[in-house]
This record gives C-alpha cells, sequence and structure tokens, in this order.
C-alpha cells in the first residue's frame, strides 16, 4: 500500500526524469514501477546495510537519506546525502556483488523498492537504460579517480574548498555566484569526503572564514568568495 502523500503516476514521472530512464519508453518505466511498492522509513531507520545482499534496488521518492560504508579499520566513512528522486543500490545489482554501502534515513522518507531482477531485465530489454547505466558507471570510474588523483595533487585545504564547490555545482567551470549556500553538511562529513580528519578540517574552515571566504551560519556554510575558493580547488 502507497503512503498517503505518494501516488503510482507520481512515481513514474519521477523515475522517468533520472538520467538512468529518461530515455526509456513511457511503457517500460510504468511496467518496471509496477514490480515494487512504496515503503515509508522513519527517521534513523536503515533502508539497507554494507555487506548486505544486492536483493533489491531502490528509489527515493521524497525524503533524505544518507549513504555511507566503515572502512577497514572501523572508521566511517560519509559518501553522499540524497534529498531529491534518485536510485540508489543499483551499483551491487550491477556488479553482482554485496553492498558497498549503508543506506540511512535521516528524516521520514517514501523509498519505492522492488526485486533487483526487474532493473536487469529493463538494462537488457531497453537500449536506452543499457547506454544509461554505462553513463552512469563510467562517471563513477571517473569520480573515483579524480579524487585520488586530488589525494596526490592537492593539500587538504584545497581538497575542502573544491568540496564545498562541489556540493553547489556540478561542474566546476561554471561556479555559482557569492553567497550560494552549501547543502547541510558535518565537519565529520566533510573531512571524510576530503581524505582528513575533523580536526584538521574545522581548523582550515576557520582560517577560510577569517580570510572571508567561507562562512558558517547554522549547521550550513555560505560561500562568500568562489573565485578564491576556485583557486585554492587548482592543483
Amino acid at each position: 500500500m502507497l503512503p498517503p502523500t505518494v501516488n503510482a503516476l507520481r512515481v513514474d514521472e519521477l523515475m522517468a526524469a533520472t538520467p538512468l530512464l529518461r530515455e526509456v519508453r513511457s511503457a517500460a518505466v510504468r511496467a518496471f514501477t509496477d514490480t515494487g511498492t512504496v515503503r515509508r522509513y522513519r527517521r534513523g531507520t536503515y533502508v539497507c546495510h554494507q555487506g548486505d545482499p544486492p536483493g533489491e534496488v531502490y528509489f527515493l521518492v521524497e525524503g533524505k537519506i544518507e549513504i555511507s560504508s566503515t572502512s577497514a579499520t572501523g572508521t566511517r566513512v560519509f559518501h553522499a546525502s540524497v534529498d531529491g528522486p534518485s536510485f540508489m543500490g543499483e551499483l551491487g545489482l550491477l556488479g553482482d556483488m554485496p553492498r558497498t554501502a549503508t543506506i540511512l534515513s535521516v528524516r521520514d522518507s517514501d523509498v519505492w523498492a522492488a526485486p533487483g531482477d526487474g532493473l536487469l531485465d529493463l538494462i537488457t530489454n531497453e537500449p536506452a537504460a543499457s547506454r544509461a547505466a554505462m553513463r552512469a558507471l563510467a562517471r563513477q570510474v571517473q569520480e573515483h579517480q579524480a579524487l585520488v588523483d586530488d589525494l596526490l595533487f592537492l593539500d587538504l585545504k584545497g581538497r575542502v574548498a573544491k568540496r564545498l564547490l562541489q556540493m553547489v555545482t556540478p561542474d566546476l567551470s561554471r561556479l555559482p555566484s557569492d553567497g550560494v549556500v552549501v547543502p547541510e553538511v558535518t565537519q565529520a562529513d566533510l573531512a571524510s569526503l576530503c581524505g582528513g580528519s575533523r580536526e584538521n578540517v574545522t581548523r582550515i574552515l576557520k582560517e577560510l572564514d577569517r580570510r572571508g571566504l567561507v562562512h558558517r551560519d547554522g549547521h550550513r556554510y555560505v560561500l562568500r568568495d568562489v573565485d578564491a575558493l576556485a583557486r585554492l580547488a587548482q592543483p
């Protein structure tokens, strides 16, 4: 049964707008949507855990979730927070491997879930979905390589500046205006994204604040001098 705020047509429309299904036939999207159901996850509950078998694919309809993993040393590694319609958990299905991350609902969320075979059938039978899946995997490889390059060629201050910018624009060649607000992120999570300790990232944020580049406003950061941050983010 769908939660009161959700209807099947809305789920169809949201899925059809994603990069994975944007070019797929409407009838195929509807048939795929019908294979799953929408569940309500209360704040603080888990959608899945790192290491689980990849039995289902998920789609965030409404709410906010957080994706993280635990390293071999037991350290929590923050990957992303998602508060817009988006597929989740497809990587394990495509790779036929255990889940690489944990998905936590950080506020009450409506999540569509379906057996993973439905997604695999869709990608197999719909060339547009196949091409989109390959593009998504290629982007992930590129992002991972970019992270390695950042660790090699940027100091921690440069990585902090770059991550802050990447949280407000998908393309660093198209910078936003000064005053843009970064989505809510904790200093610990920002440290995970930058590959540094929380203490060092906190020190850098205070320095950027003193220099007038960044200002903390409650639980969010305001980027006051985007061009200066962009210069720091260059190797």
